[in-house]
């Protein structure tokens, strides 16, 4: 899924650059840009996973991961 939003967004910031729509085109990079930083943590944390070690000592960083990290309930 982020793959398709990644390569449609992208697409649409080309489009909105080529057509002098320069606000748009930022904001559609901006969200390729976030959608594509969500696929590549997705792929690590996969890889990870597989190798069996844990996500935040293999090749991710501490501070990336815990953007992303889910919120544990007391």
């Amino acid at each position: 899924m982020c793959l398709i939003v990644t390569i449609v967004m992208l697409g649409l910031a080309i489009q909105s650059f080529l057509q002098a729509q320069y606000m748009a085109g930022a904001t559609q990079l901006i969200i390729a840009l976030g959608f594509l930083a969500l696929l590549i943590r997705n792929i690590i944390a996969v890889r990870n996973q597989k190798n069996a070690c844990s996500t935040t000592g293999c090749s991710m960083t501490d501070w990336f991961t815990n953007l992303f990290k889910k919120k544990e309930e007391k």
